[in-house]
């Protein structure tokens, strides 16, 4: 690694002219800090990371909370593009991230104890178990935060638009004739999306005047297939079933296909369904999908200039909630039928 030292013995200078012209210090000639400059960046000189942070008071490193029970990990594609988005925006601006923990040489410790031994001068938890005492403590710290589909009163919330989403969807299904559609949403403890999209289809069915009967709702954890393909079954076998389900995404979709497949049925012929998220995947099956697609790699973005926005404009940072829009993607798992009376 190239040091101060070497540079001034380059350039016949002492190590303190050096710093003073990288720092671009008024005592020091343009001349001789044109000159140090450009043998630094010949020699691939970076500052010291270390050095950096004491000298401007700055750190340069955000942390990332990512607690995802479903257990997909990075794998997950709705927070791998989340997080690749915020990756590549928090580099752009000249940030490091680092995924935050609880453990440190065998010893526990909060996520707001990991975020101060690690300095970090914001966070972006793009997953977690938000009724968590640790992570309502570090929400309610001074440190600033921004979260993902969720809202806190203390955080900027940066979330896909799953009311408009749903309304689309909802509307886009009605236009193919269907009048009973059935909803099997995400679990609801403490979860900004899953009130959004469930009061954004009761609205849209009640402005389309269609009935939604009590055991057309049911409930299946996001990623959820093994609940899914239960609650699908059950729906189909109702005296009077829906004629379309919507599912929380679309690999909780995939298990009731699957059902809907062991039935003897076929999608749509027989009965139409549609996801939520647009992953790649959902776009793979045959027939295709049909499905809100979220922008995760922009909702990543946004969050990452918000966060480092209130880093480096504090006085000038608002407490918001930021919403990206999503796309109606049509697919062919959603038939078009006579109109049901």
């Amino acid at each position: 690694m190239v040091s101060l030292k070497t540079i001034a013995e380059k350039c016949g200078v002492s190590t303190a002219t050096v710093s003073k012209a990288l720092n671009d210090q008024k005592d020091i000639s343009e001349e001789t800090k044109s000159r140090i400059r450009t043998v630094a960046e010949q020699l691939g000189y970076f500052p010291n990371a270390a050095a950096r942070s004491l000298k401007t008071n700055h750190s340069y490193n955000l942390g990332v909370l990512f607690e995802e029970e479903a257990g997909s990990g990075l794998q997950h594609e709705y927070f791998s593009g989340v997080l690749n988005g915020l990756k590549v925006q928090a580099e752009k601006q000249g940030y490091d991230i680092t995924f935050i923990n609880t453990c440190f040489e065998n010893r526990k410790m909060s996520y707001l104890e990991h975020c101060k031994y690690r300095n970090f001068e914001g966070v972006a938890i793009v997953c977690a178990d938000f009724n968590d005492a640790g992570v309502m403590e570090l929400m309610n710290s001074e440190v600033p935060v921004v979260t993902i589909d969720y809202l806190h009163h203390n955080c900027t919330a940066v979330s896909s638009n799953n009311i408009q989403g749903m309304e689309d969807l909802v509307r886009y299904i009605y236009s193919q004739g269907h009048r009973r559609i059935a909803y099997i949403h995400g679990q609801q403890n403490g979860s900004a999306v899953t009130k959004d999209r469930l009061t954004s289809f009761y609205r849209t069915m009640d402005e389309l005047k269609l009935e939604v009967p009590d055991e057309y709702i049911r409930t299946a954890d996001y990623l959820e297939t093994r609940e899914a393909a239960k609650q699908t079954k059950e729906l189909l076998n109702l005296e009077n079933p829906p004629t379309c389900i919507i599912y929380p995404d679309d690999t909780a979709l995939i298990g009731g296909r699957n059902v809907i497949i062991e039935m003897g049925l076929r999608i749509p012929k027989d009965i139409s369904v549609a996801g939520y998220d647009g992953t790649r995947m959902s776009q793979l099956l045959h027939p295709k999908l049909t499905t809100i697609k979220q922008d995760t790699e922009e909702i990543g973005r946004e969050a990452a200039k918000r966060l480092i926005g209130s880093i480096e404009k504090p006085k000038t940072t608002l407490i918001e909630r930021v919403v990206i829009e999503g796309i109606l993607i049509p697919g062919q798992s959603v038939g078009k039928i006579p109109e049901q009376k």
